[in-house]
């Protein structure tokens, strides 16, 4: 079926050839060509009207072209080029080939054709043409409008002259190549172009003009406006940075000053980044506000050195009024577009001279005020501002500022939470730690605590807690991941520890005993899937090292359940780990701890420390400990200096990637002179002598004005062994300059306890005198039996 078009059909040849070879169309300008009358030829096939015996191979592809012999009406042979189009299956009929070839196209124009000229001169596309001076000999009207220039007036001129910026002579660079080397070349760059569109984006494409010889005579410039597309690739570059670029660590003024950094001069001249402040509003940001608005500033950015657009310096906070693009935008809960021109800007700058004479001064035309959202509330907002930049804000400016704030929003409200949790958990942190170390006669202890500079506060911790008969325990853990949990957990071990301490347990028993603890923390924290199953094992986990140091024997017994061993460094010796069996960590249950009892010399600093410490990405941990001997062997008396010099030498400037927990202690050794001990028979007829024994013991030590308390005691505790406790029993009085200890130790494992004696009883008051006249007294278990022991306050009378 023959088709209808709006044109001369006759001035093109065209025929349809279905997939069998059978003609089905045939148009009058086929006609003209072969002679054949469409009756004649329609339904039959294409083959017969191919001269000569040289077929054509059959076509592979969607198009097909050459120059074939067809048979003319008359007898005569008519070589034609033909172009053939294989269509798809339309309007209900199978794939068929479209045979074309023009009937006119072969005859040159004419000179005086008006569409030749019009090919150049009434292009859309704006076109010059420079001869083989690279001077300009022709443009069109497009290339006038381009330049701002008539193109009669410019004729003759170089590019460089014609343009004179440093792009036409890049231009002109180019052009030189297209001419020297007859290859085509295409440049992009983005200029200030002569109409009043400002900076636009072009595409520059050089080709050579050839003569009929193929010689180059010159350099055809086609100019295409890209600027839209150039404009939309930048926007999208600059959200990619600011996806990358903002958001680089949790802390909030950083992230506010990084949204400031990746806007300018990208999207404004003078960027300011004002925040809420939480406290105003009970801790927490608001989800709509009513001005006056109170703003912190939080970050500002300039095209100029040093700010000088800025009224306010970080930090500082200001009430924006009604009226203000800040309060207004923050109050409308949308962005707020406002020009010095449009008259938006004049209420609030007339109420705030400042502003109005630093708009004045650097010519601040426009201003674009996004309030700063993230997950439902109000962090703050961001005013973007232009005075260099001639272009007022347009709606794409809008849109991308909305964009990247929306993103830099949920950045600054991550560190914003990350910051309260941090602040939270330090505080938690601080209050569980010791504020100070005690004042003990064992020893000597320095501490330090230091919180990682990113992943947030963890679970460190350390303690020095004094024992029964001078003893003294050190304590460093720390407790598997970081927040508000950790130190939690790390509260709740810290008090466990000083529990366990208070019965005198051995190390090795403690950790036990403390391991089961942490054992049950995970099961708690564990998670339960349905009611009446047992929850999944929760991920509470902890190292700990504890040791007991006694001044007396001067013998220091030491355990850890994966925890790094400890340092020693001996009075003129050099630093070296102490050998103690690891343990498994705390959490595992079911597995032995060992200890190992060392002797310490009087004056040895003994330095726990956690992992933090020695761990870093830079360096391996063998490094890190190497670096800790010879920070421990610089050692000069001063527990606080060493302590301030090991974390110099293995700490980077930014701070550790872990939290870090040091405890440095030097021994003291209790001289001989202040421990008395006496081995006491099994007949009570004998405690008096042994009372008047510790009487004179005291009048040596000159202590005569604690003798009628101590002598009283001495009565209580040995009447006590004596009758209910096995032999061998032994007495021993220690003092220090504050304190004075009586112990009694014997074989028997039972304890005694403390009750209430009725009004007939004959005994049971004897403890309770002891702990009426004692500062503190207790019981604790040995490996021979037990020791009770009393400790008395000594006054500056009693010395």
């Amino acid at each position: 079926m023959s088709r209808v078009y709006p044109f001369d059909d006759a001035a093109t040849a065209r025929a349809v050839i279905d997939d069998d070879g059978t003609l089905v169309e045939w148009n009058e300008g086929a006609r003209r060509l072969l002679g054949h009358p469409a009756e004649t030829v329609l339904g039959r096939p294409a083959a017969r009207l191919l001269a000569g015996e040289d077929t054509p191979a059959p076509p592979t592809g969607s198009r097909w072209e050459g120059t074939v012999g067809l048979r003319h009406r008359d007898g005569r042979t008519v070589p034609v080029w033909l172009l053939a189009h294989r269509r798809p299956p339309h309007d209900g009929h199978g794939g068929d080939w479209l045979v074309v070839t023009p009937l006119t196209g072969a005859a040159p124009p004419a000179e005086d054709d008006p569409l030749a000229a019009a090919g150049l001169l009434q292009s859309p596309c704006a076109v010059a043409v420079y001869d083989d001076e690279l001077r300009l000999r022709r443009m069109n009207d497009a290339m006038a409008e381009v330049i701002g220039l008539p193109g009669e007036r410019l004729r003759g001129l170089r590019l460089a002259e014609i343009g004179g910026r440093s792009q036409s002579e890049e231009l002109e660079q180019g052009m030189l190549r297209v001419l020297t080397t007859g290859r085509p070349l295409d440049l992009q760059m983005y200029v200030h172009t002569g109409g009043e569109a400002g900076a636009r984006a072009w595409l520059a494409r050089m080709a050579p003009v050839r003569d009929a010889r193929s010689r180059v005579r010159g350099v055809c410039l086609a100019a295409h406006d890209i600027t839209d597309n150039h404009r939309a690739r930048q926007r999208l570059q600059l959200v990619n940075e600011a996806s990358v670029r903002v958001g680089s660590t949790l802390d909030v003024t950083r992230t506010a000053q990084e949204l400031a950094d990746v806007c300018v001069p990208a999207l404004a001249d003078f960027v300011t980044i004002d925040l809420l402040d939480p406290q105003e509003y009970g801790g927490e940001p608001p989800a709509r506000l009513t001005a006056p608005v109170t703003l912190r500033r939080a970050a500002h950015r300039s095209v100029l050195d040093e700010v000088p657009e800025a009224v306010l310096r970080p930090g500082q906070t200001e009430e924006y009024p009604a009226g203000s693009p800040q309060a207004d935008s923050l109050t409308a809960g949308h962005t707020i577009t406002a020009s010095v021109a449009a008259g938006d800007m004049e209420s609030w700058l007339t109420w705030h001279t400042e502003r109005s004479e630093r708009v004045r001064r650097f010519g601040m035309h426009s201003s674009m005020a996004v309030p700063i959202r993230a997950r439902g509330l109000t962090l703050g907002v961001a005013v973007f501002t232009r005075h260099r930049r001639p272009e007022l804000f347009a709606a794409d400016d809008r849109l991308l500022a909305e964009e990247i704030t929306t993103r830099a929003a949920v950045c600054i409200d991550n560190a914003r939470r990350y910051s309260r949790e941090r602040e939270t958990a330090l505080a938690l942190q601080r209050s569980l730690l010791p504020r100070t170390l005690p004042h003990t006669a064992a020893l000597e202890a320095c501490s330090r605590y230091l919180p990682a500079a990113r992943a947030g506060v963890g679970g460190d911790w350390f303690d020095v807690i004094p024992l029964s008969g001078m003893r003294v325990a050190m304590v460093v853990g720390d407790v598997v991941g970081h927040g508000v949990e950790a130190s939690a957990t790390m509260g709740r071990l810290r008090t466990a520890v000083r529990t366990l301490a208070d019965i005198d347990l051995a190390p090795d028993e403690l950790l036990t005993h403390l391991d089961d603890l942490v054992v049950r923390l995970s099961e708690e924290s564990g998670v339960v899937t349905s009611p009446g199953e047992a929850g999944s094992p929760g991920e509470v986990g902890a190292t700990c090292m504890y040791a007991v140091y006694d001044p007396v024997p001067r013998r220091c017994t030491v355990a850890r359940a994966g925890h790094p061993p400890p340092v020693v460094l001996r009075p003129g010796g050099t630093p070296q780990a102490l050998d103690v069996p690891a343990g498994p960590p705390l959490g595992l249950g079911g597995l032995p701890f060992e200890s190992t009892e060392v002797e310490l010399p009087e004056g040895t600093v003994l330095a726990l420390y956690t992992d933090g410490l020695v761990w870093s990405r830079e360096r391996d941990p063998e490094a890190s400990r190497a670096m800790l001997y010879e920070a421990l062997g610089g050692y000069a008396d001063s527990l606080d200096e060493t302590c301030d010099g090991v974390l110099h030498a293995l700490l980077p400037p930014g701070g550790a990637a872990d939290d870090v927990a040091l405890l440095l202690a030097r021994t003291r050794g209790l001289p001989a002179a202040q421990v008395a001990t006496w081995d006491i028979p099994s007949d009570p007829a004998l405690v008096a002598p042994i009372r008047k024994q510790a009487v004179e013991q005291l009048d040596a030590w000159e202590l005569s004005e604690a003798a009628f308390t101590t002598e009283l005691v001495v009565s209580e505790l040995v009447t006590n062994a004596i009758r209910y406790g096995a032999h061998p029993i032994r007495l021993r009085l220690i003092h220090d300059p504050t304190t004075l200890i009586c112990e009694v130790s014997d074989t028997s494992p039972t304890a005694p306890h403390l009750r209430r004696a009725k009004t007939y009883d004959e005994g049971g008051r004897g403890l309770l005198l002891v702990a009426q006249l004692t500062q503190r007294w207790g019981s604790r278990h040995t490996p021979e039996g037990k020791t009770i022991w009393a400790e008395l306050p000594l006054y500056e009378e009693d010395r």
